[in-house]
């Protein structure tokens, strides 16, 4: 029997101070009641302060490989009821993501996609709250079938041991669990397969494609792009991003969903484009091959997204690309000052 609701329906999100995950509390917290669990490990606190004071807003320091409660004596969980009211949407994004945080946690990813998983996925059985996994195009891995732009019914390959794996079999492992706990538990889950989003708060250090471009671009240092000129990427505005989240924990869909954008950009075009908007010209590089630890940019079909979420990306690249690199432009300069 579902819990009843007092005012606002409770929302969980799990990694809230990420920078998906933040962008996310911004947009729910305008209709629902928001509690944020982080334990810091890749977010920050600097995401979630402009929401503190918002009195639909809670913060939870915890982390979700430990066990959790919602009875609890936190003051966030007293505030919106949560032991009577319970949660009615829960938003898992607590994974490390990017290669840089991958490496330095590699046990914590593996770890909080499946013991974290867990704990979480128990908690909305326990509750009868809907369920949303947040993975990404790594659960693709080496993608064997699909053409150009990749579809939820593609299969690929993701070795279990190159430097990482432990995000990508991490992601497969949390689907195929969530996929275990619908079929055994009849809870209400959603999978959204996100591709490469980017917008204000990423971090200038998060080793995306898009920041290690800006870098060497703000540096002087030569843009070096890998897997030749014929390279493409994706990239979806934040916004855009987190509408096709909210979109896709309303619209009922339990089977993988890509958000993502579907436009192929040449990563030659991405660095020029973004030179343009620095106003700074640095040598580009172009190299055939691949490095340790890097892959191919997988471009994603969202013909299901369109189909079953009314839902495409909106933002302009351009109009996407100088609120982020302004953005970033401000935060190295708040590093600098020793911020």
């Amino acid at each position: 029997m579902a819990k009843p609701i007092f005012e606002k329906k409770n929302v969980l999100v799990i990694g809230g101070a990420g920078f998906i995950g933040s962008h996310l509390c911004d947009e729910l917290v305008k209709t629902a009641k928001v509690i944020c669990l982080d334990n810091y490990l890749t977010g920050s606190e600097q995401n979630i302060d402009h929401l503190l004071s918002n009195p639909d807003f809670a913060f939870i320091r915890h982390d979700i490989t430990e066990p959790f409660s919602l009875s609890g004596s936190e003051r966030a969980l007293t505030k919106f009821k949560a032991a009577w009211q319970g949660v009615q949407e829960v938003y898992f994004l607590a994974s490390p993501s990017s290669r840089i945080d991958v490496k330095k946690f590699p046990v914590e990813t593996m770890m909080v996609n499946s013991v974290g998983l867990r704990y979480a996925l128990d908690l909305a059985k326990e509750n009868k709250a809907t369920f949303c996994y947040v993975s990404s195009d790594a659960a693709y891995g080496e993608v064997l079938n699909g053409g150009d732009h990749v579809s939820e019914s593609a299969e690929g390959i993701v070795p279990h041991i190159d430097n990482f794996s432990a995000y990508a079999v991490a992601e497969r492992f949390g689907e195929a669990l969530v996929e275990t706990y619908r079929r055994n538990y009849e809870i209400s889950v959603r999978v959204a397969r996100v591709f490469t989003t980017y917008g204000p708060r990423m971090r200038l250090d998060d080793s995306n494609v898009l920041t290690e471009f800006l870098q060497r671009i703000l540096s002087g240092e030569e843009v070096i792009v890998y897997g030749g000129s014929e390279a493409v990427g994706s990239f979806s505005y934040i916004t855009d991003t987190v509408k096709g989240l909210i979109r896709l924990m309303a619209a009922g869909d339990e089977q993988p969903v890509n958000i993502g954008s579907d436009q192929a950009l040449k990563l030659t075009d991405l660095a020029h484009q973004m030179m343009q908007i620095v106003g700074e010209e640095v040598e580009l590089l172009v190299r055939p091959d691949y490095p340790d630890g890097f892959r191919p940019h997988l471009v994603p079909n969202i013909a299901r997204a369109k189909e079953n979420l009314s839902w495409f990306p909106v933002t302009l690249l351009k109009d996407g690309l100088i609120k982020t690199i302004e953005d970033l432009k401000a935060s190295q300069g708040l590093i600098n000052q020793g911020a």
